[in-house]
This record gives structure tokens, sequence and C-alpha cells, in this order.
């Protein structure tokens, strides 16, 4: 039987920006803003989301990855209860909560670091962090210099073969799960922490909580060597991400299905028994709507997302069709939004209703969760694969023309197909269903097997 996390639509949030906390933690006081988040609680089972990735969470700096208390939540957000009391509430609809892991590095606030900074030498926690270097300086002046992720140093990166630090960390992970009944956490840059170190947390917290999952932040690479069973359950698909908006500005469908024959073709996929995180964009990149030549393209673009294998994923405010380009910076990427405002007045009317109807569709139909993947017609503009699972396929016809385009899309077996928009009975020829899908859009069918 397949886990929760390997079937679940997943709903992503960055509090900071949606609920418009300030861009430096320097006042004294909490605000309580996390009980603002729970009507999205509700916003998110209309869609069809039956889990949330939100972060970051913890006591930081400024942006939330520049972690100052991993014991608590920020300030700017509330408070360690109000975080409970928000898990709760999810997880009385049957939400699930997915929070971010920010274990390579620091800010510059935490106080390990802090005591080197008073103690040099002789602070007990200099073996805490990479490359310590009392004979040189930092850019801060610190009298030293140390490793930092990707130059940034306000992220200082901590040492992961430590024993004490690894222990710190999975004392803090306890913490999570014992305060606040998280239900897995994403290892923000999964790629840079040491494969011992999520060895050992795998083992850890699946003692602690049987189906706890892991999901790691991998741009690059051969995936398998994060997300396999001893270390990651999953990883962030940034290979199928490219190529969703990439395939449609470029009406080169060949993009998209070849990554994904080469991941998770039922005859030699690299990545099959795998269930990676997909997502049309992030907190970390533009907004889609900001890469499509034609915003017509949303439409086949998130009936991808939703049928191909994967768990698919919404960032908050995506359903509406906001903007937000790198280029303008993070903040951009991670605006506060109105819930009401934004459902009366969404700046793309009528998406965040068709992703809606995916996810229902999706929720309804085992074989869109589970089922493997077969291709079954290809053309530059159109795009045909079903998902079988046992006596049943859904098939999802794609057209990223900008004109009708009539298809001839074989079976995958023979039997009853059913067109899924409208129930009605579809004839097939010769082991085949010849069928019109619409401009820059997607059809569904049901195959049931015969007998």
């Amino acid at each position: 039987m397949a886990k929760w996390y390997e079937t679940e639509t997943f709903y992503h949030i960055y509090p900071l920006g949606l609920l418009g906390a300030p861009a430096r933690n320097t006042q004294e006081e909490t605000v309580h803003r996390l009980p603002a988040l729970v009507p999205w609680l509700d916003h998110m089972k209309e869609i069809g989301c039956g889990a949330l990735y939100i972060g970051p969470l913890f006591e930081s700096s400024a942006h939330g990855y520049d972690t100052i208390d991993y014991r608590s939540v920020d300030r700017r957000l509330g408070d360690n209860e109000d975080f409970a009391a928000f898990v709760r509430e999810a997880h009385a609809r049957g939400i699930r909560v997915v929070v971010d892991g920010v274990f390579n590095h620091t800010g510059r606030e935490f106080f390990a670091f802090k005591d080197i900074q008073a103690n040099r030498e002789n602070s007990r926690y200099r073996w805490w962090y990479k490359g310590i270097n009392f004979g040189w300086n930092s850019a801060w002046n610190d009298g030293f210099s140390y490793e930092s992720w990707r130059g940034c140093g306000d992220l200082v990166n901590l040492n992961l073969d430590n024993r004490e630090v690894k222990d710190y960390l999975f004392d803090v992970i306890r913490f999570w799960i014992h305060t606040f009944d998280i239900d897995g956490i994403r290892l923000d840059c999964a790629d840079c922490l040491p494969f011992d170190f999520m060895k050992e947390m795998r083992w850890m917290t699946g003692n602690e909580k049987e189906d706890f999952w892991l999901m790691g932040e991998v741009i690059h690479g051969d995936y398998g060597r994060w997300a396999n069973g001893e270390m990651c359950h999953s990883v962030t698909n940034y290979e199928l991400n490219k190529g969703l908006w990439s395939g449609h500005n470029d009406h080169n469908y060949f993009e998209i299905a070849h990554t994904i024959r080469r991941q998770f073709d039922e005859n030699g996929g690299i990545y099959r028994g795998r269930v990676l995180y997909s997502f049309a964009d992030n907190h970390d990149v533009a907004r889609v709507v900001e890469k499509l030549r034609e915003p017509r393209h949303i439409y086949p673009l998130y009936a991808l997302l939703y049928a191909l294998p994967g768990v698919p994923s919404i960032y908050y405010g995506s359903e509406w069709g906001i903007r937000g380009r790198k280029e303008d910076g993070d903040a951009a990427l991670r605006p506060a939004i109105d819930l009401a405002q934004i459902s009366q007045d969404p700046p793309a009317p009528g998406l965040c209703e068709y992703i809606t109807y995916l996810g229902k569709l999706r929720e309804q139909q085992p074989a869109l969760r589970e089922g493997s993947y077969r291709e079954l017609s290809l053309t530059n503009r159109q795009y045909a694969f079903a998902r079988i699972l046992g006596g049943e396929a859904v098939i999802c016809a794609v057209n990223n023309d900008e004109n009708e385009a009539q298809m001839w899309v074989r079976l995958p077996f023979g039997g009853q197909v059913t067109d899924l928009a409208d129930g009605s009975e579809i004839r097939a020829e010769n082991g085949q269903i010849g069928i019109a899908v619409p401009a820059c859009r997607a059809r569904h069918f049901l195959v049931k097997a015969q007998g």
C-alpha cells in the first residue's frame, strides 16, 4: 500500500512572505500572524491538496534560512503554541504538515557562532563549523574566517561530521516531532549534506514516526543518489520543472516526454519505484506565468504536472496566476496575499477552478497517483500517455498548439473508454481512439479492461 507522501498533492507556503512579516527580525515582541493561515487550510482542501510544505519557520535574522534558534518559531510569525495549534488544525482537516529543515548552515546570530566570536580559540563550539581559521579575517571583520554556503557570509556552514553537531540537530528534530507533531522535513540544500548524516536522520526519524517523510532539495545530478531506501524518500524534480515550461515555449513535447521516459518509463526508467516532488514554481524561481510565452499554455502545463509520475505541488498564489520575477529579487517571489481578495479578483480568472478540477481528478483516479507510466502518442505539439494501475488506465492527452488538434491515441489495452470530463463513452477503432483536443488544453480518459 502506498504511503501518504507518495499519493498526496502538496501545497507550498513561504510563511514570512505570505503573512507580510518584516524583512528583518529586529522586533522584541512576538506578533501572532500564524492563526491567519487557518483559512488557507480550507482553501487547500477545496483545491484538492492533502499535504502542506511550509517553511522556513524557526527564529532567524532575515529570510528564514539564517537560523538563530531551531527550537523557537520566528517571533514575526508567532510562538510555538501558535504553530502547534496550526498543525492541529491541519491534521483535523486531514492535511499533513512538512517543515523546512535548514541543517547545512546557521545564521551568524546562532548561539554557537556567537560563542566563537566571543571566545575565539577557547570556544567549545569552534569545531561546530567548517573552515574556522583564526589566522584570517571575514568580510564581517570577525577576526577569523569561515566557510559559508555559496559565499553568503550570513549562512555559516555547520560541520555535520561532528558527532556533537549531529546529536544536537537530531535532538532538534525529535523536539519538532514531539512538540508540533510534524509529518516530515524538506531538507534545504540536501545536495550539500553528507550522506552519512542523512542516513542517520532517516533511521532516527523512522523510529520516531513510522511514516515520517524526508524530501531533499536537489537541483542537479542523479536523483537516485539522494532518493533511496537509506536517505531521502524523495527529492525535488528540477529536471522536469525546466521541461514543463520550456517544452511549451518551444512547442517541443519531445523534451518533456524524453525526461519522463528516462525517469519513469515502465520498461527502464531510472527512477521507477521512486516518487519525486514535482512543481511548476517555488519560492526560489520565477512564477511559471512569467516564463510562458503563450499564457494559455498554463493549462496543459498544469495538466501534465498533475498527471505525470510524481507528487505535484502548488506554490501559494500560483493557482490564481500571480506574477513574480527572479530578477526583481526573492521578495517578488514571496509576496503577501489576502486570501479573500485574491479569490474574488484573481489575476488569471478560471485557473484556480481548473487546478481544482485536476486535483479532484487525481483524488478520484488511483491510477493518476500510483499507476505506471506508458507513452502512447507524441509529436512536437501533442502528447498522450497513460497511467496504468491493474485493470484501469487514465489517459492524458495535451495540446500546446494554438489551434484544436485531432489525435489518434492507441489504448494501453482493450476495454471501455470514458471521457472523464463528462462521463460520455468513447468508441475505439482498431485499438485507438480519435479525439479532438482544444487549443492549449488537455483531455482525460478512463480505460477499464474487459473481463
